[in-house]
C-alpha cells in the first residue's frame, strides 16, 4: 500500500513539474519581452547555418556603442549584452520557427570591446547568459568564453556567437 501511495505521489509531482514548465515563447512574454526584427547581415555572409540537428548564429551585437570599461560600465555592458541575447532568441525563432526546437545551448563566444584595462568582461557576458536561462531554463546553460577585444564592427559594445542543439 505504502508503494502505491509513493508511486501516486511522485507521479503528482512529476505531473504538476511538467504543468509548471512553460514554453521559450510563453518565458518572453512572462518576462514582458519583445524580440527585436532580424536584420540583414553587414557583410558578405548569413546570419545562421544549420548542418545535421546544430545551428550556428554568427556574431551579433545590440545598437549599443563604446568601450566597456572607458565609455560604459560593467552594468551597461551587461544590458547590452542582454539586448544582444534578445536578438539571439530572435534570430533562433527565425531560423528555427518555434523556440522550443532547441535542444540545448553548446557553446556560446562573447567578445567585449573593453579598454584595456578593464578586465570584467564575464560579468558582461552574463547579461547574455542570465538571460538564456531565464527564457530557456537548464536548456539554456551553456560552455562559454567571455574575451576582450581592441574593436568592434561600427565600435559595438558587444558581440557574441552561439552554437545550440536542435531537437531531431
Amino acid at each position: 500500500m505504502r508503494l502505491i501511495q509513493f508511486s501516486v505521489f511522485i507521479l503528482l509531482l512529476l505531473g504538476s513539474s511538467l504543468a509548471l514548465a512553460q514554453s521559450p515563447d510563453e518565458q518572453l512574454k512572462k518576462l514582458g519581452l519583445e524580440l527585436p526584427e532580424v536584420g540583414v547581415p553587414i557583410a558578405n555572409y548569413v546570419k545562421w547555418r544549420q548542418v545535421d540537428n546544430i545551428l550556428y548564429l554568427s556574431g551579433t551585437g545590440p545598437d549599443v556603442f563604446g568601450k566597456v570599461g572607458a565609455d560604459l560600465t560593467v552594468e551597461e555592458g551587461y544590458q547590452a549584452a542582454r539586448e544582444t541575447g534578445l536578438e539571439v532568441i530572435a534570430m533562433l525563432k527565425a531560423a528555427t520557427g518555434d523556440l522550443s526546437k532547441v535542444k540545448q545551448f553548446v557553446k556560446v563566444l562573447g567578445m567585449v570591446n573593453s579598454d584595456p584595462k578593464f578586465d570584467k568582461q564575464p560579468a558582461v557576458i552574463n547579461g547574455f547568459s542570465d538571460l538564456m536561462v531565464e527564457v530557456f531554463g537548464e536548456k539554456g546553460k551553456h560552455a562559454r568564453s567571455a574575451v576582450s577585444v581592441a574593436a568592434l564592427p561600427n565600435n559595438m559594445a558587444v558581440e557574441i556567437e552561439v552554437i545550440v542543439e536542435l531537437e531531431k
